[in-house]
């Protein structure tokens, strides 16, 4: 039954945020900003994780393959394919998750709480379309450059673990990277980063925005906000998978 509720008032709560826009020159500082706060502050993170999250694909898919009578620009191919159907589009967004929503719903809860929110009401601003419907424009844009950065930053690493570990040359690991590309999976993985992108926004800012009570609830609706978030994109994933893919 509570999950029944909670679906209703997230649909209610998003027909909200589209339902009554206010002007175009109210949104358009919001939404740079808001790229700002939320994804280009989060480049050196994405960076981080995606050069190591390479490297280590690579070693794995080497590890796996210590058959001599396969060849070894197999181990590019496989990172590479790897690293683009579901390292970068999937992990990634799961990373943003929590450093993104934890701070989407911190930021609308404390509002709520401090009554921020009931004075905007009272102004006769939508709220909701006011406060989250530039969340949702700015990780929109900038996610998808986010995933590509990391696409490429993951395959560099894993040419560096090839590379350096000498498991893999780099005339090997390049030619791997060519053989039988599929343009299509880079717009797979961008379709999914962009359905990521919104999930993320919404629920959690769904959970900031309807907080109840104090410092502690605001905690809570972060923690709720990041963890229903991570197991739609887990769903979402299958059936986008299996929608794109089959």
């Amino acid at each position: 039954m509570y999950f029944l509720i909670t679906t209703g008032q997230y649909i209610l709560f998003l027909i909200k945020i589209f339902s009554r826009f206010e002007s175009r020159r109210v949104y358009f500082p919001k939404i740079i900003h808001e790229i700002n706060e939320l994804g280009m502050s989060s480049i050196g993170f994405v960076a981080f994780i995606s050069i190591f999250v390479g490297a280590v694909v690579t070693l794995q898919v080497a590890y796996n393959m210590e058959n001599p009578l396969l060849p070894t620009y197999l181990i590019g191919l496989a990172s590479r394919d790897s690293i683009i159907l579901e390292f970068s589009p999937t992990m990634i967004s799961l990373v943003l998750a929590g450093k993104i929503g934890s701070h989407i719903s911190s930021s609308l809860g404390t509002m709520r709480v401090t009554e921020q929110i009931d004075a905007l009401e009272v102004m006769g601003i939508n709220s909701a379309s006011y406060l989250v419907f530039p969340k949702i424009c700015a990780t929109i844009i900038i996610n998808p450059f986010l995933i590509i950065l990391s696409i490429a930053l993951g395959i560099i690493g894993g040419w560096l673990a090839g590379n350096l570990t000498g498991i893999c040359p780099t005339e090997e690991f390049l030619l791997g990277l060519q053989y039988e590309f599929i343009p299509f999976n880079l717009a797979y993985a961008l379709i999914k980063t962009v359905i990521f992108a919104f999930i993320i926004t919404t629920v959690c800012a769904f959970f900031g925005y309807t907080t109840k009570g104090g410092a502690l609830e605001v905690g809570q609706a972060s923690t709720k906000g990041v963890v229903y978030t991570s197991i739609l994109i887990i769903i979402c994933n299958y059936f986008i998978t299996h929608l794109l893919l089959n």
